[in-house]
Order: structure tokens, then C-alpha cells, then sequence
């Protein structure tokens, strides 16, 4: 097979386009928080009730010290595991520029690697949702231009294409502009130039 079309690709989508859609933390810690004080009350409570189960009043304390000790260590490690995951997604950069002539979209969920596709060069742009996450799905005309993306983001990009179809993925409801400006503005700004299925 002949190597694909060489796409220009960056480490940032640049925030210079008519149209930019960046992530959103406070969406994102809205979401994740409620996730992790039950995922967390999951694993205490069942603990605290085998910890404090023993009628014998001398343990108490001490055990009510091993439930507290405890929880505070699955509280950090949830802590962590979700501040890690925001931080990756909010430090990548925008994660969509629109202009007149194609579009930048970001080629890793986590980072801020992105190609810049015309919008002859698009297929087809539509609506997806997995589980939470509602994404904007941008299919290239030619699968070829993601060929030379790195080995770490051809990993990502198999992933998306299993979950939405296509590598090239911008989240629609945890982006600091509303689902509808965003799909307004591909209307808008892509004029008919490619099919937009949304």
C-alpha cells in the first residue's frame, strides 16, 4: 500500500482560529467528583461495617483508627487517579479550531497532538456517545493521513476507532463551549464543503 498524504500536524491546535473549543476541568471535576466519593463510600462502608462488627468495646477505637487510616489511603489513590486523568486532558491544549479553509482536531485523547484536515479532505463529521462522554467524530476521506502519527497515537487512535469509528475525536459536553455552539459552528464554518451527520 502507498503511503498515505503527509497532513500537517502539530503538538498544539493553535488558538488563533475563528472557531476554538478547549476543555473543560470544571465540567470534567463535576462529573468526576461524584464518581469518586461513591466509588470511594463503595469500598469504606462495606469496611467499616466488617471493622466495627465486633461488639467487644476495647477495639473500637482502635479500629475505628484502621477504618480512617484506610479510607484516607483510597481517597488519595482516587484523588490522584482522577487529578492525573484531568491534568493530562486540560494541559493538551484545545481540543478543536475551526476555520474557513479545514479544521484542527486533537489525535490523542490525553495529549495534544493534532492534524489539520481541509474540509475537502473530510468524509464525514458526526455525533457519538460512549458511556458519559458525548465526542464529535471527524473520518478523513483517506484513512492514510493518520499513518505517520507516532507508534503511541496509531494505540490511541485504534482505541477511538473501536469506541466512535474514527481516530479524530473532540469532546462535545466537556469543552468550555456548549454542545450546540460547537455543532453550530460546524455547520456554519464547514459552508457544505463536507457532510456533516449531526
Amino acid at each position: 500500500m502507498p503511503p498515505g498524504p503527509q497532513a500537517p500536524i502539530a503538538k498544539r491546535i493553535p488558538d488563533n482560529l475563528p472557531f476554538v473549543a478547549r476543555p473543560s476541568v470544571f465540567k470534567r471535576v463535576l462529573v468526576l467528583a461524584p464518581i469518586g466519593i461513591v466509588t470511594l463510600l463503595i469500598f469504606a462502608c462495606p469496611l467499616g461495617l466488617a471493622l466495627t462488627a465486633d461488639n467487644d468495646p476495647n477495639s473500637t477505637s482502635g479500629d475505628i483508627v484502621a477504618l480512617v487510616g484506610i479510607t484516607g489511603c483510597l481517597a488519595a489513590v482516587i484523588a490522584v487517579a482522577f487529578g492525573l486523568q484531568i491534568f493530562l486532558i486540560a494541559s493538551g491544549g484545545p481540543v478543536l479550531a475551526l476555520a474557513p479553509t479545514g479544521l484542527w482536531i486533537k489525535t490523542r485523547p490525553t495529549r495534544g497532538q493534532a492534524i489539520w484536515l481541509p474540509w475537502e479532505g473530510v468524509e464525514q463529521i458526526s455525533r457519538r456517545r460512549w458511556g458519559l462522554e458525548k465526542m464529535l467524530v471527524v473520518k478523513p476521506r483517506d484513512p492514510r493521513v493518520a499513518g505517520s502519527l507516532g507508534a503511541f497515537t496509531q494505540v490511541d487512535s485504534a482505541m477511538l476507532k473501536l469506541f466512535y469509528g474514527s481516530g479524530f475525536t473532540a469532546t462535545l459536553n466537556f469543552a468550555d463551549r456548549s454542545e450546540d455552539e460547537i455543532l453550530a459552528a460546524v455547520r456554519q464554518i464547514s459552508n457544505g464543503r463536507t457532510p456533516v451527520n449531526i
